[in-house]
């Protein structure tokens, strides 16, 4: 049976190219809204932090009518920390929308998320959108993308998959690159689609076939797979059977509950669903992400993609500092326990495992933002922990140490490259390519994983602001050697209690405060930096002592330099090894492992000693 009904697609780019923008559009004008609706920018970005940040975290499924076909759209993550939920998703469609920036054209996740379109042989349609900015390359970033699919060894089928020129936030398309030639609709999109992407051939006779590729969770109903019918067709109070294609010993009787299909923005209750759709499904406790939900009369579970190995570890533990329960709501061992493995049942690019000690978890994912997500995620939720200064995962072949190698882009204007070069000199970087792109330069680097932890700021600030920087693993290579994390020290507080005026007025002449009068601190904890690169007690409570004599400026007001408030991003940046960040639903405070200064200056005595006799 051929589904003409039915078209399923993935939206795949790069970080802030449009994605979202654009499945706006395609909703408004695919009948999902009233045409006097009023409809909100980036409507599928439904989290929080997605809103604040500007990008996609989580893989969003949506549907949208044409001329009586049906057209399931997944919106994908664009940032590479998240492209563990593209690969997932990929699994449910048969063909790809790859989106270009008209300006910026295809930059190292535009690569990552091709390159597995191509291995899952999908029909591609390249989407050049924005093309209304004035500094837009259309012809130019044509060739780029053609270049790149010929890298990434490209079928001669998949070189000819068609174009299309959009603007997605004005809801514009056109078959022509000349942007005069936009109408003022995504008609040339969804005939593309229609035509390009082939209905599928599928087998609604045989037994059910489900390969489940997301999971939600609800309170009420448990467990939400969501997946596309591979064969057969599934029924409410159906019996299947769980398996596993990586785990043959898994297999699980349970029954479908709850059917969903997906249409718009929300879903719809049905009594039955066919081989191509893809449901929305509960009443399966025991499901995780890769399962087969099959007919208890033939089990045979679906090949699922391998996905991406973790190449950064935090250790995550219970807040034991002297302000620990005092701002969170779950604070216990065994909530914070529960919590992180609970994420595991959505998330498959993440690992938690328990350590030595019953009060630490150790967390890795696929980079910096993946992990301070899931950090912004549980401190929102009401949870306090602490966690350790990121680190990459090492892999040892042969007897030789072999690290994460990130390819970084920068953009940058032409006369700002000294400061980048400088960087990736001290971070191991190697210039791979450079190119000219009017008064800005193009730089390509592979750099060591580690070798990334801090560089943003430095970078934004070397730059003024005006460069751009994206990243995406590339593969492991050779140990680069070692590479100085930070030059900085910290001051750290010198007694607990409140910090005064007069005490910071002293302390800001040793380097830049991270707190402002009034503030609760306790002994250990990192109040500021200082530019030697060695820490300096400081006593932050230190109240100016009352004389009888009265000088001419005595009274003078004390003037405090403006403090340095840190994101969550940043305070994982600054941290050392001998450092913790300690995270609650109000703060975020950054303390030495150990609080006591005698007690530190001992520890940090032994290890000087032990470095010596080791030399």
């Amino acid at each position: 049976m051929i589904r003409e009904d039915l078209r399923n697609i993935a939206i795949i780019a790069h970080v802030d190219h449009g994605k979202t923008t654009l499945v706006n559009q395609m909703l408004v004008q695919g009948g999902i809204f009233r045409e006097n609706e009023a409809v909100q920018d980036r409507v599928m970005d439904s989290n929080d932090i997605e809103r604040e940040r500007g990008i996609t975290i989580l893989a969003k499924n949506t549907s949208m009518h044409y001329n009586g076909i049906k057209i399931n759209v997944v919106d994908t993550p664009g940032h590479a920390d998240f492209s563990g939920e593209v690969e997932r998703v990929l699994k449910m469609v048969n063909g790809a929308l790859i989106l270009v920036d008209a300006a910026e054209g295809p930059l190292p996740q535009t690569r990552f998320v091709m390159q597995k379109a191509l291995q899952l042989n999908l029909k591609l349609i390249i989407v050049i959108n924005k093309v209304d900015r004035p500094d837009a390359r259309i012809s130019e970033v044509m060739d780029e993308v053609l270049e790149l699919m010929m890298d990434l060894n490209a079928s001669d089928e998949q070189l000819d998959s068609p174009v299309v020129y959009c603007c997605g936030r004005e809801g514009t398309s056109s078959l022509d690159p000349d942007p005069s030639t936009q109408q003022n609709t995504l008609e040339p999109l969804f005939q593309t689609i229609v035509e390009h992407i082939p209905p599928m051939e599928v087998d609604v006779e045989s037994p059910l076939q489900l390969l489940v590729s997301c999971i939600d969770y609800n309170d009420f109903v448990g467990r939400i797979g969501i997946g596309r019918i591979e064969r057969g067709s599934a029924k409410v109070n159906q019996n299947v059977t769980i398996c596993n294609y990586n785990h043959p010993e898994v297999k699980v009787n349970a029954k479908l509950s709850n059917l969903y299909q997906i249409e718009g923005l929300g879903k719809t209750p049905v009594q039955e669903a066919k081989a191509g759709d893809i449901v929305i499904f509960s009443g399966m406790e025991s499901l995780n992400i890769g399962d087969t939900v099959c007919s208890t009369d033939k089990i045979e579970p679906v090949p699922f993609v391998k996905i991406e190995e973790p190449t950064v570890e935090m250790t995550f533990s219970v807040n034991d500092s002297p302000f620990a329960g005092k701002e969170g709501k779950f604070v216990t061992t065994r909530q914070l326990r529960e919590r992180l493995y609970r994420e595991l049942l959505r998330d498959v690019s993440l690992r938690v495992s328990d350590t030595e000690s019953a009060d630490s978890f150790r967390v890795c994912g696929r980079g910096e933002m993946h992990l301070s997500i899931l950090i912004e995620n549980m401190r929102r939720e009401g949870y306090e922990f602490q966690v350790s200064t990121p680190k990459v995962l090492y892999k040892e072949y042969e007897g030789k140490i072999y690290e994460p190698i990130d390819r970084l882009v920068v953009d940058v204007p032409g006369d700002m490259t000294g400061p980048v070069y400088a960087s990736m000199g001290v971070r191991k970087g190697e210039l791979v390519h450079s190119a000219a792109m009017g008064s800005r330069m193009r730089l390509e680097f592979d750099i060591p994983a580690r070798g990334l932890f801090g560089f943003k700021s430095e970078f934004l600030t070397a730059t003024k602001g005006q460069g751009i920087m994206n990243s995406v693993f590339l593969d492991y290579g050779p140990y680069k050697g070692d590479i100085e994390r930070r030059s900085t020290g910290s001051l750290v507080a010198f007694e607990t209690g409140e910090a005064v005026t007069y005490g910071l007025f002293n302390a800001q002449g040793r380097g830049n405060l991270f707190i402002g009068p009034g503030t609760e601190v306790y002994e250990g904890m990192v109040i500021g930096y200082s530019p030697k690169g060695e820490d300096i007690n400081v006593n932050v409570c230190k109240t100016k002592h009352l004389t009888n004599t009265r000088s001419s400026s005595s009274d003078d007001a004390l003037k405090l330099i403006p403090i340095t408030r840190l994101s969550l991003e940043e305070c994982l940046e600054f941290i050392d090894d001998d450092e913790l960040l300690e995270v609650t639903p109000e703060s975020l405070r950054i303390r030495k492992r150990i609080l006591n200064g005698e007690l530190r200056a001992k520890a940090v005595f032994r290890e000087k000693q032990k470095l010596a006799e080791s030399k």
